[in-house]
């Protein structure tokens, strides 16, 4: 009997590659428990990330984290089950409040800051643990969930192309609402973070590349050899949304996000020990680059870059200052760098940074006085850093950054299913999949961001 729920719900559809056997979405629902919808609603929330309606953390205000929160409080028996699985990950929260306290001895608590930042850290948890749950302890069946959550984002493409059509024909009403339904609006021509683009439903433009190729691809990955109709399901998603994307000018990042990604996918779907592919692939490869070079060359910002260096590009520039200070703060206070500011307190290490910063980059012959300008400018609700890495050790150190990544290998490499006890866990895929998640996580400081979670979580299933 468990075997057969295995085989039909986790990987299973190994007589679903003829015509697709559509479920209706009512039956779904009666046959699993009544709090499914939880699970079903933060699934298609998934892309809305930086509208009023969510949670606000500095730029971005997700609504799945909290939506996954309240499936695992609900089914919080198996949460147990799912707790003891991937107990490193659990109880990272624990280590980074122990890591806290020098720095919260010293420098003060931010309260409001420090809940922000700790409640992203059990997104994560909430993210991975709703998953788990749901497609490892009660075998639920994916094909709705999954249905759900490509027209979710196929909804919001369809946001992104009425933005952009009503941008350019200067349609005032729905310039108007998406404006105030997002919290950082870049719909409007007057706005400060560089408007006259459409931002879809993301906290910003350049978070489409992190959905993209955090979530979907790997999902594509995860249905290889398993379901060859939601394969092409979800690549016909990944390449209308990126060329789209691109061709409305939503962002420059998308742009260098997919000619990674592309690299990347190339990698994973060539067999580099057959001749044959292998010749292929290494074309492929050089296609790829020839594509990005041509990228460049027609972006203006991406060419601006180029000629210019880093602060041919007001954005590229901002995020090198802006990791630059808290970086600068813990060589100020050396002994931060391996406990950290204190959860919440990146603006102190932002401040005590920032001279040490505008030295560096005068140094450089850059402009230092943005470092200055930026860290008077913030306060410890609103100060970022757009780079994951950067956030983790100004909080928390690097003995925070090393624990995080422990964690999480040993999370994804802990067997509970004899099936697949004695297949390694390092396969192409998965490598690849890291190497993914590592780059996107340079521009990201959301540590909900679901890329993490689906990855502890699917490394197992993509051994088998």
């Amino acid at each position: 009997m468990n075997q057969a729920c295995v085989h039909n719900n986790t990987i299973d559809a190994g007589n679903h590659h003829g015509r697709p056997q559509y479920r209706p979405f009512l039956r779904f629902l009666t046959t699993q428990e009544r709090n499914v919808i939880w699970l079903l609603l933060a699934i298609a929330f998934l892309p809305v990330d930086g509208t009023t309606l969510g949670l606000y953390a500095p730029f971005w205000s997700p609504i799945s984290p909290a939506l996954f929160a309240v499936y695992c409080l609900c089914n919080w028996r198996q949460l147990r089950i799912a707790t003891n699985r991937y107990l490193p990950m659990f109880l990272l929260p624990v280590a980074c409040i122990i890591l806290s306290i020098p720095g919260w001895l010293k420098f003060g608590i931010h309260l409001n800051a420090a809940f922000m930042s700790i409640t992203g850290l059990l997104g994560v948890l909430a993210t991975l643990g709703a998953i788990a749950i749901a497609f490892d302890v009660k075998r639920i069946p994916w094909r709705t969930p999954l249905r759900i959550l490509i027209a979710s984002y196929w909804f919001s493409f369809g946001v992104g192309v009425v933005q952009w059509l009503s941008i350019h024909l200067h349609v005032k009403p729905l310039i108007d609402y998406f404006a105030h339904l997002m919290y950082r609006q870049y719909i409007s021509g007057s706005s400060v973070w560089g408007g006259g683009r459409p931002q879809f439903l993301f906290a910003e433009p350049s978070y489409i590349g992190m959905h993209l190729f955090g979530v979907l691809l790997p999902l594509m990955w995860l249905m290889r050899g398993r379901d060859r109709i939601y394969v092409k399901r979800l690549r016909n998603l990944i390449v209308v949304y990126a060329i789209g994307s691109v061709l409305m000018q939503a962002g420059t990042r998308i742009v260098l996000d997919s000619v990674v990604a592309l690299l990347v996918a190339i990698i994973v779907h060539n067999s580099w020990c057959d001749k044959k592919q292998r010749v292929r692939g290494i074309a492929q490869l050089l296609g790829a680059v020839m594509l990005g070079l041509l990228g460049v060359l027609a972006d203006s910002r991406l060419s601006s870059i180029a000629e210019n260096g880093a602060e041919g590009d007001g954005s590229f520039f901002a995020r090198i200052y802006q990791s630059l200070d808290p970086i600068c703060g813990l060589l100020a206070h050396p002994w931060t760098v391996l406990t950290g500011y204190g959860s919440g307190n990146i603006i102190n290490a932002v401040w005590a940074g920032a001279k040490h910063a505008e030295r560096l980059l005068n140094g450089l012959g850059m402009n230092g006085s943005a470092a200055v300008g930026f860290a008077a400018g913030m306060n410890a609700d609103t100060v970022w850093t757009m780079c994951a890495y950067t956030s983790v050790v100004a909080e928390y150190g690097l003995i925070g950054l090393v624990l995080l990544v422990i964690a999480s290998i040993v999370s994804m490499t802990r067997v509970f299913d004899t099936a697949a006890a004695g297949h390694g866990v390092w396969s192409k895929t998965v490598i690849c999949w890291l190497v993914l998640i590592v780059y996107l996580y340079i521009q990201c400081e959301n540590y909900a961001f679901a890329a993490l979670p689906l990855f502890i979580f699917a490394a197992s299933k993509l051994r088998k």
